[in-house]
């Protein structure tokens, strides 16, 4: 991409000077000024001789802006075009190494031996003398980024880790990321942030590492506004002393980091707006002051949480953890201006009419997803009313439920009459999808009540398989989870034929999808 915008800039420069040149009548001057617009960027090689190279003259900072804009293999191409190029390669300011930015896999595959054990200490040598190779070139100067994702951390020393970040971290960089794919007890050395080389940090991504910050350290952060430890083994302790001077930080994401059990977000990070906790297994507290953090998001399992009543946004995905029915019970009081909730559970209760609203939710997203057999087969689908009663301002609704079989009491069995909720009137909600919609009679029970007591309903959709891949999307074949549920999917539109189609108002647009007409056409 770099280099195609290298041509694109280079032509365009020599069309608008060809445009300058007034034509002459026998051609001479339009040729002699093409000739001389086109001989620039003459430059001495050694043993007196001249390398002359055709392009338009431009300033060499303007030739440095463009080097600066191609990724570091294309950047090193071009530094073997001249010596100007060659100054402006030492000065790259973004330094990305990655097996994809280094290595020719082609190349590499050929001279793959049959011992991967050797094959592993070859490529780590390599990969060694080549960052070193960069490192010890560049002028240190510039560096705005660096990203070091390092795969086969095992045949790599430490101590090479350690060197590349103080050849590197100078002042002035903003990026650094620390992407390591082992489980490593690698200590990253904060020692590398100090002296000013850390107050520009914008941007401090670490996985799979141990980071200890003393007291102090985070004084060093002054910058940051994005921190994000993936794999790092750090205590809620030694992360609160990072937080607590990093002061213009706006977002912090954390993921299986095990040693943190209480997570605590001090009232200073005044530009906190947004908190991303995955799957830190031994995580029992989270607790934010931060007074302006507008997004939360959690996977894991049962946590303690207290955020503020500043959020907008939550996302929970939760394992062990009734979560559908402790957002509907607890978080009207602890996040009353709530507008979008996204909740995803395998565990699940009838939800009763309770208390406290969320006046000014839009957007709702429910998920039941199990990774076997069925859902809750004792699950009333219909209780889901008294989640829609509390969200007077609500526009959007997708009800999505994954599972392999379908245990619930069809409606096609069942001759009795549906159920119904009078005096219900969701005045606001517009669009409502359901994903894994079954012939489960509480299921259908829920979708008539919404086509009759939303009153401002315009689309409807009912999507009756929850296909792991489509061959819509470039799959060989349409999978899914269970053959049981292509099953379930034909009984779902015979439900919809006989139960949900003559309940749709002239005004709603109903989309139904079925199973692939390509793939499972003929399985009943």
């Amino acid at each position: 991409m770099g280099l195609l915008a290298l041509q694109r800039l280079m032509s365009m420069q020599r069309d608008r000077r060809h445009h300058q040149i007034q034509p002459h009548r026998n051609g001479l001057i339009a040729s002699l000024a093409k000739r001389k617009e086109l001989t620039c960027l003459q430059e001495d090689k050694p043993g007196g001789k001249k390398l002359r190279r055709l392009g338009p003259s431009l300033p060499e900072e303007i030739w440095a802006h463009i080097h600066s804009l191609l990724s570091l293999r294309d950047a090193a191409r071009a530094a073997c075009v001249s010596h100007l190029f060659q100054r402006s390669w030492k000065c790259h300011p973004d330094l990305t190494f990655s097996k994809e930015t280094i290595f020719n896999e082609n190349l590499y595959r050929k001279n793959k031996t049959s011992d991967e054990t050797t094959s592993n200490g070859v490529k780590a040598l390599r990969l060694v003398m080549i960052i070193y190779h960069i490192l010890k070139n560049h002028s240190g100067n510039g560096v705005k980024a660096l990203r070091l994702e390092i795969d086969d951390v095992a045949n790599i020393s430490a101590c090479y880790l350690n060197d590349w970040l103080h050849l590197a971290v100078k002042p002035g960089i903003e990026e650094l990321a620390l992407l390591l794919h082992d489980d490593l007890d690698y200590n990253f050395p904060y020692s590398v942030l100090l002296n000013g080389s850390a107050n520009t940090i914008r941007d401090l991504r670490l996985s799979s590492c141990v980071f200890r910050p003393v007291a102090g350290f985070s004084s060093c952060l002054r910058s940051l506004t994005s921190l994000e430890l993936s794999e790092v083994y750090i205590t809620g302790d030694e992360l609160g002393c990072l937080l607590s001077s990093s002061f213009a930080l706006e977002e912090l994401v954390l993921a299986y980091c095990k040693e943190i059990t209480c997570l605590k977000i001090p009232c200073v990070l005044q530009r906190l707006s947004q908190l991303v906790v995955t799957d830190c297994e031994n995580l029992e507290v989270i607790k934010s002051k931060a007074p302006n953090l507008t997004v939360f998001e959690y996977t894991g399992g049962v946590v303690e949480v207290s955020i503020g009543d500043a959020v907008l946004d939550i996302m929970i995905s939760a394992s062990g953890w009734n979560v559908v029915h402790y957002a509907r019970a607890k978080l009207p009081q602890m996040v009353p201006n709530l507008e979008t909730l996204d909740i995803t559970s395998s565990l699940a209760t009838d939800i009763p009419f309770l208390p406290g609203k969320f006046l000014h939710l839009k957007h709702l997203c429910i998920s039941f997803m199990v990774s076997a057999g069925a859902f809750c087969p004792d699950y009333d689908y219909f209780s889901l009313v008294s989640f829609l009663d509390a969200c007077p301002s609500l526009e959007t609704l997708m009800l999505s439920v994954t599972q392999e079989i379908v245990e619930h009491d069809s409606v096609l069995g069942d001759s009795s009459h549906l159920r119904q909720m009078p005096g219900h009137c969701h005045a606001s909600i517009k669009d409502v999808k359901i994903i894994g919609f079954c012939s489960a009679k509480s299921m259908v029970e829920l979708t008539v009540h919404i086509l009759e007591n939303a009153v401002s309903l315009e689309r409807l959709t009912l999507d009756t398989v929850c296909y792991d891949l489509r061959c819509s999307d470039g799959a060989s074949k349409c999978s899914v989870g269970h053959k049981n549920m292509i099953t379930e999917a034909h009984k779902a539109l015979v439900v919809v034929r006989s139960y949900i189609l003559e309940k749709v108002p002239s005004t709603v647009e109903l989309n139904v999808v079925g199973p692939c007409s390509q793939c499972h056409a003929v399985e009943n």
